[in-house]
């Protein structure tokens, strides 16, 4: 068997574990990829090779990026600043119609702005936001579509992990990754509000609106979503002006979140506790992933596999563009099915070699590919976001999965904005930063 068919059959197996047997994706992909290690060398090599990658990758400096970033994202959570900022947005726009719809999908960005987590701005959002729309009579596709697709934005706006793990494994800068996705994740943001006034144009007893706050209400709301804004503001700037690297910028939030919770009285020794607890849960499983992906990619490159690919499509001789939306409907597929990030990392090894070498900017192709893989956190039969906001509420997991759909144009419509202006939505900003 030659390497790459033994590639694609070692993809084929990975599949059927993960979806037949149910393994996890992180000990799919590295049994996988230690087994196809083995028949292309022999197991000696195969364990001296892995031995050698994970010493490389966890030896690496950068790594402590990802659960520092976590941190931050925990320390808010259980300082309860996810309440603050839901009242403070529906302080402000609770009285359109749909305005606490609207609501919650803002206040989705702001918290996910420092979490960087889908599921935990879908769990948060869902025992916080959706009682209350129940309460003024939303319909339940409105307010769980709602939720659903404002957490997927926790995976888009900077600090994104999946971006930080972009960064890492390609090797770009994750200052640049970060400030490029300020205006694609601006973008995204918009067009799901947008969506939300036209569901209640058709169908406008979905979200009647609520009742209009004082402007003494108003402001009295906004110094918690201030203390958000300024903590990102000190991130961004940290790393736009280049005073600190990546790793440096998270462990300064991480003091800085800290500080803020003390001040304010916010975050008790308990609660503390409890992210840290949270914090070291979800770092595990995030570098599991990162680490059975890196062995599985090892087992793909000796199989020669992404090269081959490479070739074949060369041989085509297709438009580069339409190369570009054959990779793109993979991760719309792969996002459906699978967990993002490990999708992506499963899915790096083949495809970056081959968009660089289709002459596209590797900054902007992650943040396309990040849109693309999050469109599947709220699309049937894995998506992740609807299954947390079914389980968090009393919500059919159908109906959730039918409030989600409804968001799905706005990311394309966001994909085609960013491949039609790929300087003024992404380069513009990522080039200023140092």
């Amino acid at each position: 068997m030659s390497g790459p068919v033994l590639g694609v059959a070692g993809i084929v197996v990975m599949f059927f574990i993960l979806f037949v047997l149910r393994v996890p994706a992180a000990f799919t992909m590295a049994l996988v990829g230690f087994l196809g290690i083995a028949c292309v060398t022999s197991p000696e090599a195969a364990f001296a090779m892995i031995g050698s990658e994970m010493w490389t990758l966890f030896s690496n400096y950068g790594l402590t990026v990802i659960p520092l970033f976590i941190l931050v994202g925990e320390i808010v959570h259980y300082a309860g600043y996810n309440h603050g900022l839901y009242h403070a947005t529906y302080r402000w726009f609770g009285h359109y119609r749909g305005g606490l719809a609207m609501t919650t999908i803002m206040a989705c960005a702001a918290f996910s702005a420092i979490s960087g987590s889908n599921t935990a701005t879908a769990a948060t959002m869902s025992a916080v936001a959706i009682p209350e729309m129940k309460k003024y009579g939303y319909h339940p596709v409105l307010n769980s579509g709602a939720v659903a697709a404002g957490a997927t934005l926790g995976v888009l706006i900077p600090p994104s992990i999946v971006l930080v793990v972009y960064g890492l494994y390609t090797g770009q800068s994750i200052g640049k990754l970060f400030f490029g996705n300020v205006i694609p994740s601006a973008i995204l943001t918009v067009l799901i509000l947008g969506t939300v006034v036209l569901i209640c144009r058709r169908h406008p007893d979905w979200g009647p609106s609520g009742p209009r706050s004082s402007w003494k209400d108003r402001y009295r709301a906004l110094p918690e979503a201030l203390d958000i804004l300024v903590l990102f503001a000190v991130i961004m700037y940290a790393l736009f002006t280049g005073v600190v690297t990546a790793t440096e910028a998270a462990a300064v939030s991480c003091f800085l979140a800290l500080v803020i919770c003390l001040v304010r009285r916010k975050l008790t020794w308990p609660k503390f506790l409890d992210a840290m607890t949270d914090t070291l849960r979800i770092s595990c499983l995030v570098f599991m992933i990162v680490a059975g992906a890196v062995i599985f990619s090892r087992f793909l490159t000796v199989t020669r596999l992404p090269f081959a690919a490479a070739e074949w499509i060369q041989t085509l001789a297709l438009p580069k563009w339409m190369v570009l939306w054959v990779i793109l409907l993979c991760y719309i597929v792969g996002g459906c099915v699978m967990d993002a990030l490990a999708f992506l990392l499963v899915s790096l090894p083949i495809f970056y070699p081959l968009v660089v070498q289709l002459g596209y900017d590797p900054i902007w192709f992650g943040q396309v590919i990040t849109i693309v893989t999050t469109m599947g956190s709220i699309m049937p039969p894995i998506g992740i976001c609807c299954y947390v906001v079914a389980g968090m509420s009393d919500i059919p997991l159908g109906t959730v999965f039918r409030g989600g759909l409804y968001y799905i144009p706005s990311y394309i419509v966001s994909i085609v904005i960013l491949m039609i202006s790929p300087y003024w939505t992404v380069l513009v900003l990522s080039e200023l930063v140092k």
